[in-house]
């Protein structure tokens, strides 16, 4: 798949459609709050299943309750494409199921 970095009116419009997604420098980024640590791990190790599928990585952090993500695309130079969206768009389907806000 060829990948094109988003112009700034195509990252805004598609943050527009991710509550709680934000871009962070060269970067969409969201943290999420959980019940619990075990909770917060659970959603981390079902983020990397879907980075693992996806062959898309983000910088995922684990705290006590929660878990944050960052990403961009670094075989365009470290832009946001539609890959990173796609990303997120799967993390946000995945974060109810783990009690995640």
């Amino acid at each position: 798949m060829h990948l094109e970095p988003l112009s700034p009116k195509e990252i805004e419009d598609r943050l527009a459609e991710l509550p709680g997604w934000s871009l962070d420098g060269d970067r969409i980024a969201r943290s999420y709050r959980l019940g619990s640590h075990f909770a917060a791990t659970s959603m981390v190790v079902h983020i990397a299943q879907v980075q693992e599928e996806l062959d898309h990585h983000s910088d995922l952090t684990l705290g006590y309750h929660t878990v944050s993500l960052t990403v961009n695309t670094h075989s365009v130079g470290g832009a946001v494409t539609e890959r990173d969206f796609e990303l997120a768009r799967r993390v946000e389907q995945l974060a109810p199921g783990h009690g995640a806000s």
